[in-house]
């Protein structure tokens, strides 16, 4: 069993070793042929390229502000919605569940026309929440909460109700301090969903100053041509700051899919 963890993370690892060794290679290094893992001498000029190219950190401010908004809203209206789901009986509760559920199926792609529509109508091109807005409905989270929501010993609310306390006092101050472990989870995966996503952001920004840091690399890549030490260079400028929140969160990580029952899917 360790062995075979072993090899699953020497094999994740390979890939993201190879892109840094290939970073600090001279770029006329990058395109012989035959196997080298390290170049003849070490170099940042690929780094320092991609850097001077594009408003790198304009773009990781962007990018950082978008993914914590989105992460914030998300939390918060998914974990309400998912507590009304398990919790309330109302005309046509069903139904409008199934239709959340039904979200999870639809691929976003197919949603890209319309929403790019509506944002041009409403005037939210190359705007924050342009960006923002069409990110926060993520139905698959309100389904995972649902699911948590409903493994929490009503015993607790009703002892509330008993003492007088409100629904929504007893979403805050009961449902939610119990709920941290999958709410830390959920918040974690949308951070890092936003962070890395892509499509969205590189339609509905045309103003170099309101991309995110995906997107800028890319527009620097295509402008200077495939320069395998830079493409290499900005893979790891964009990941870098995804490691370090894995390195800092990885226990809230664990415990949160734990929680969801993810960890057996």
């Amino acid at each position: 069993m360790l062995g075979g963890a072993l090899l699953l993370a020497l094999l994740w690892l390979l890939p993201l070793a190879w892109a840094l060794a290939t970073s600090f290679k001279p770029e006329s290094e990058t395109t012989e042929t035959g196997f080298q893992w390290i170049g003849s001498y070490l170099t940042l000029d690929a780094y320092r390229a991609v850097w001077e190219s594009g408003n790198i950190t304009r773009w990781m401010f962007n990018t950082a502000y978008i993914a914590t908004v989105t992460t914030v809203l998300t939390v918060a209206l998914t974990a309400m919605a998912a507590y009304g789901f398990s919790r309330t009986e109302f005309r046509g509760r069903r139904t409008l569940y199934g239709l959340v559920l039904a979200g999870i199926m639809v691929p976003p792609q197919v949603l890209i026309a319309p929403l790019f529509a509506e944002m041009v109508s409403l005037g939210l091109v190359d705007t924050y929440w342009g960006v923002i807005l069409p990110q926060v409905a993520v139905p698959a989270m309100v389904f995972i909460l649902v699911k948590f929501f409903e493994g929490v010993p009503r015993e607790l609310e009703e002892a509330a109700y008993v003492d007088g306390a409100g629904r929504w006092r007893v979403f805050w101050q009961i449902v939610l301090p119990l709920s941290r472990p999958v709410l830390a989870a959920v918040a974690i995966f949308t951070f890092i969903q936003t962070w890395n996503n892509f499509l969205w952001p590189f339609l509905v920004t045309t103003d170099p100053n309101a991309m995110t840091l995906p997107v800028g690399l890319v527009n620097v890549q295509s402008t200077y041509g495939v320069r395998y030490a830079q493409v290499m260079a900005s893979v790891i400028i964009g990941g870098l700051p995804l490691l370090v929140v894995f390195a800092f969160f990885q226990r809230q990580i664990v415990r949160g899919v734990a929680h969801t029952g993810l960890a057996g899917q």
